[in-house]
């Protein structure tokens, strides 16, 4: 468009200066570069009169340097052809700090380090999500500019984590504080990205990794009580087997206490009797007389 308007005013200059030679032998064709040129104007003129701004994005006016406080929102527009227009993203963006060369944002090590309550290093990979309020586009646009990841999303990422970081120990960011942590920082960095007119969507902690030597005291620990409840498992396997025959043996005792109380010398010799009478009507049963005033001795073959 503008390069339009620089081709037809090229034109137009051209076609004065042969006009105003009128030995030239390209005199003849000052007029039709003229009439080309005014053309080529008209048409650069034209077509910075529309302005189309791509779905997901706002457009931001500025004339001379003034920034204009409305947007032009997706779609087709017709506007002031000496508009300055700037497009601006506010679709959800991500910008990743990583130790990992290959995932975060910048080349090399980006990953926040930050010092715990306790003194230890903290290494931690972290995900920002967030977006453009498409209504302070314009104030950002004046306040900060197009590079606003650099100046505002790093920057009050990485300070803030930094300051809440220390009321927390490094086991206890690693292991049980750490949702708290991510949504303490969470709140802090909304609150400012909200005054710059950034819109904060999540907050991702990817990965905390302790110094080495924390590492390993909390692996042995862990392994610790992993034994620990091992064998709080086998006692208390072992004492209810025990408990299990404890009870057993009390049903026996039991038994036979009533067994033995129970029966009665006369109770007992009938007893003997009915089992000595099915032996006798057996078929392969014998039956030997010892003598007088001895019992017969019943021997069986079954």
């Amino acid at each position: 468009m503008i390069l339009f308007i620089i081709i037809g005013v090229i034109l137009l200059i051209v076609s004065f200066a042969l006009r105003s030679n009128a030995s030239s032998p390209f005199f003849k064709f000052s007029n039709t570069l003229k009439i080309i040129g005014v053309l080529v104007i008209a048409l650069g003129v034209f077509s910075s009169m529309f302005k189309q701004i791509d779905a997901g994005k706002v457009g931001v006016k500025s004339l001379y340097g003034s920034v204009q406080s409305d947007v032009l929102e997706s779609g087709l527009h017709l506007i002031n052809p000496l508009l300055d227009v700037t497009d601006f993203d506010i679709q959800t963006q991500n910008y990743t700090m990583s130790a990992d060369h290959s995932e975060g944002a910048q080349e090399g090590d980006d990953a926040i380090r930050v010092l715990s309550n306790d003194g230890l290093e903290v290494v931690i990979d972290l995900t920002v999500l967030y977006k453009i309020s498409g209504a302070d586009a314009p104030k950002i646009f004046k306040q900060i500019g197009v590079n606003y990841t650099d100046k505002i999303v790093r920057p009050v990422t990485r300070t803030r984590i930094r300051d809440n970081a220390v009321y927390y120990d490094a086991v206890a960011l690693y292991s049980t504080k750490r949702n708290e942590f991510q949504e303490r920082i969470f709140k802090s960095i909304e609150e400012d990205f909200k005054a710059r007119g950034l819109i904060l969507e999540q907050l991702l902690i990817r990965n905390i990794n302790l110094p080495a030597s924390v590492k390993t005291t909390i692996e042995s620990k862990i392994n610790a009580e992993q034994d620990a409840q091992k064998m709080q498992f086998v006692l208390q396997k072992e004492k209810q087997e025990a408990e299990r025959k404890r009870v057993e043996a009390q049903g026996i005792a039991d038994y036979q206490r009533i067994i033995s109380s129970g029966l009665t010398d006369k109770q007992l010799q009938y007893e003997q009797i009915k089992a000595q009478k099915e032996i006798a009507t057996s078929p392969n049963t014998k039956i030997i007389f010892m003598g007088k005033g001895s019992a017969p001795v019943i021997l069986s073959d079954k």
